[in-house]
């Protein structure tokens, strides 16, 4: 089996055909500090509007991309896996400078299921399946109602005391929880996969400082890099650990399914083992986590809709995805054109990135009616792209689902008056829309 990582070369500078829409929004999709204050809607506003189809350059000295921002475009380009490719370049806009990148890291992102395409992607996925039926996801939504109850039997005790981060308190802890269920993960070792999101979510920022600091880097920067290093190889040691159990003795586990996958008959090199492990760590936690705390966002923000999921709650369902399409927690996918291509009338070269931006496609107004709007009821609101679509729509959606569901329907019943105070705090990534804090009022 090829690795990715060995493979995957990032294109020529750029770009080869001309643009056909200029526009004044360079620097703003790559300037990740500026992701702290959320996405930058109103780029992605007069994007759609002006340069639907718009070439960016890379500060970092990378050949640059082209970004597509409408709905319909976005869903194109993820609909036709032969031109545009997962694996020639990965997922991410940038791979970064070799010598600015994490060796483990660098390797494990890229040689996952998510950066592979045709059969060895397929072969992967259907591995997986079992692990997302709806007969093991409803003996799963069972735990999950437990686990929420018991998060809020907690807080209710402790916003007595005043507003508390929910993001500490329980929007990291459930997807933990129920990741930890499907791996298999004993309970004793769950508390580390925290501390891991921590660092996985700044890794960015740190190639980032690296580069700004160059050879003089502050002390804190390297203290920053130590903890790091070690804690990255602590996550990789423990998932090859469990990897290599579940291959001796299987169980009936997703860990236990990924450690005896084969691609052609032949087992899963270890490489691609720290890929799926990563892979599995980072999509299983991060997306529904910042989800569950976007969602108490959007609800204090739009009022008249959380009164109107407390008297309807039936609606949840539906809501859940309208939380999902607003909150939009996966910012863009990447794929690399393999061939001379066409987007809206706009030449790609073959060899040149395409970054597609969910957060903007999410909130289309040709797609979805008043689209900055929560509507609790909003009959499309099914349709949002923030898991992608065709060959690499997100396996785990359901389980994104069902967690956003069971968190609502007690939370609305337990705390009806809960509301976001105001503070907030959004790490520093352009990748995934990372609430790292969200205080909220729950009395």
């Amino acid at each position: 089996m090829q690795l990715v990582s060995q493979t995957a070369i990032e294109g020529r500078a750029g770009p080869t055909f001309a643009p056909l829409w200029p526009h004044s929004s360079q620097g703003v999709l790559t300037d990740i500090t500026a992701f702290t204050q959320g996405q930058p809607y109103g780029a992605y506003r007069s994007l759609r509007e002006t340069a639907p189809v718009s070439w960016h350059e890379e500060p970092w000295g990378g050949p640059g991309f082209w970004a597509v921002t409408r709905y319909a475009d976005v869903m194109a380009v993820n609909g036709d896996p032969t031109t545009f490719s997962s694996q020639r370049g990965g997922i991410l806009m940038t791979q970064g400078r070799v010598e600015e990148r994490h060796p483990l890291l660098y390797r494990a992102s890229m040689d996952a299921m998510i950066n592979l395409d045709a059969e060895p992607h397929l072969q992967l996925r259907r591995e997986h399946m079992p692990y997302f039926t709806p007969a093991y996801l409803r003996s799963l939504t069972a735990k999950v109602a437990g686990e929420v109850t018991r998060l809020l039997d907690a807080i209710a005790e402790t916003s007595k005391a005043g507003p508390i981060d929910m993001v500490e308190a329980f929007s990291s802890r459930l997807p933990l929880f129920t990741l930890c269920e499907i791996l298999g993960v004993p309970e004793a070792d769950r508390s580390k996969f925290l501390q891991w999101m921590h660092y996985l979510e700044l890794a960015q920022k740190l190639a980032q400082d690296r580069a700004t600091h160059g050879i003089e880097p502050s002390l804190e920067l390297m203290q920053f890099i130590q903890a790091f290093n070690e804690n990255v190889e602590a996550m990789f040691a423990y998932g090859r650990d469990m990897l290599e159990k579940r291959r001796r003795e299987p169980q009936a586990d997703l860990m236990s399914a990924i450690a005896n996958a084969e691609i052609d008959g032949v087992k899963l090199p270890d490489e691609f083992l720290d890929g799926s492990w990563l892979l599995i760590v980072f999509a299983g936690n991060d997306t529904t986590r910042n989800t569950l705390s976007g969602a108490m966002k959007l609800l204090t923000e739009f009022p008249t809709e959380r009164d109107r999921l407390i008297a309807q709650p039936e609606l949840l369902p539906n809501a859940a995805n309208e939380f999902i399409r607003m909150v939009s927690p996966v910012i863009y996918m990447r794929r690399t054109a393999l061939r001379d291509a066409d987007i809206a009338g706009q030449k790609i070269a073959e060899g040149e990135k395409v970054i597609m931006y969910y957060g903007a496609a999410n909130r289309d107004p040709h797609m979805f009616e008043a689209p900055d709007q929560l509507d609790v009821a909003r009959a499309n609101a099914d349709k949002h792209v923030a898991f992608g679509y065709g060959p690499h729509v997100c396996l785990g959606k359901r389980v994104a689902q069902i967690q956003l569901e069971e968190a609502y329907r007690q939370i609305l019943a337990r705390f009806p008056k809960a509301s976001w105070t105001g503070d907030i705090e959004i790490a520093p990534n352009n990748f995934v829309h990372a609430i790292s804090r969200l205080e909220v009022d729950f009395q």
